[in-house]
């Protein structure tokens, strides 16, 4: 990207953000990617999450709601701080005497770097909702194999001038356990779902394949076979920018890593492939926003009335 375009869409994050936070619907914490809520703002996430729960319904998925802060042991058996290190979490405490204490005090009273005294916590921020899912389904799946609704804030540390990449954020997940034939039939309906349910609020996304934000040059390799592979849709429309769309929800399809890491396996004994649906809460909510206006009373009726407003 040049440097003018570059420019270009700096000075769009800023806009977007400078006009939410006049607006009010977003409020400044003091670093960026941090914020806290109007109360508007939650109206229409707990309203879209509605939306969701009552087309899903149906489908009988289990439901289960993970913390924000997931086993350390069971991070590390996952490729995440391989694939990501650049947006990991890691939970630090003190744990020492009142000598190290002491010795903090005085670090940060000299503006010295007091954190040297912290020791790593038995936990970590959770990156994405379904990781805690899969420690917890070691073992064989019945024929059906398994559908589970998730959701949870999750942590990433990309701090950014762009309102829509926080640092932390609520993701609501479908997730499908079994077989491959199973996991892709779950990640296609989905797509058709997820963009269904978005048209319906008023945002009419686009359909891309996508890839991760893998770390370093052996990164850009897995980036590149993962889009090959087709292993990844996102949900795009425009917040801040109409030249780089925002990922509002993505559907992925993770073959059977996660069945081979923690032992999850098909009723026929093979390891499980899984594939889910995400939809970034905040994001939506703040696509709708920028989308429709920031006083909801003056929404359009349709979007008013799929959202039960």
């Amino acid at each position: 990207m040049s440097c003018i375009a570059t420019e270009t869409l700096t000075d769009a994050y800023r806009e977007c953000r400078r006009q939410l936070l006049d607006a009010g619907v977003l409020i400044s914490m003091k670093v960026d990617g941090l914020y806290a809520f109007s109360g508007p703002f939650e109206e229409v996430i707990e309203r879209f999450e509605q939306l969701v729960t009552r087309r899903a319904r149906r489908h009988r998925a289990e439901v289960m709601r993970f913390p924000s802060i997931m086993c350390r042991d069971d991070y590390l058996r996952m490729t995440h701080i391989e694939n990501f290190p650049d947006l990991l979490g890691s939970v630090h405490s003190f744990t020492g005497k009142e000598r190290d204490h002491a010795r903090l005090l005085g670090a940060r009273s000299r503006g010295e770097d007091w954190t040297q005294e912290l020791c790593p916590t038995q936990v970590m921020m959770t990156p994405a909702a379904c990781y805690p899912l899969y420690p917890t389904a070691t073992g064989t799946l019945e024929e059906e194999g398994r559908l589970v609704d998730l959701r949870s804030f999750v942590f990433r540390h990309e701090p950014s001038i762009d309102p829509a990449r926080m640092m932390i954020f609520r993701q609501r997940e479908f997730v499908r356990l079994g077989t491959a034939e199973q996991a892709l039939e779950h990640r296609a309906f989905w797509l058709d779902e997820g963009e269904e349910v978005l048209n319906l609020v008023g945002l009419p996304v686009e359909r891309v394949v996508a890839n991760d934000p893998f770390f370093g040059r052996g990164g850009r390799l897995m980036a590149d076979a993962q889009r090959d592979q087709v292993l990844k849709y996102e949900l795009t429309i425009a917040v801040a920018s109409g030249d780089k769309p925002t990922a509002i929800a993505s559907c992925n399809y993770h073959q059977d890593h996660f069945g081979h890491t923690f032992d999850i396996l098909t009723h026929d004994g093979r390891f499980a492939h899984s594939a889910c649906i995400g939809y970034g809460l905040e994001r939506i909510a703040l696509a709708l926003f920028m989308t429709h206006g920031f006083d909801t009373d003056h929404w359009p009726t349709s979007v008013k009335n799929a959202l039960d407003l």
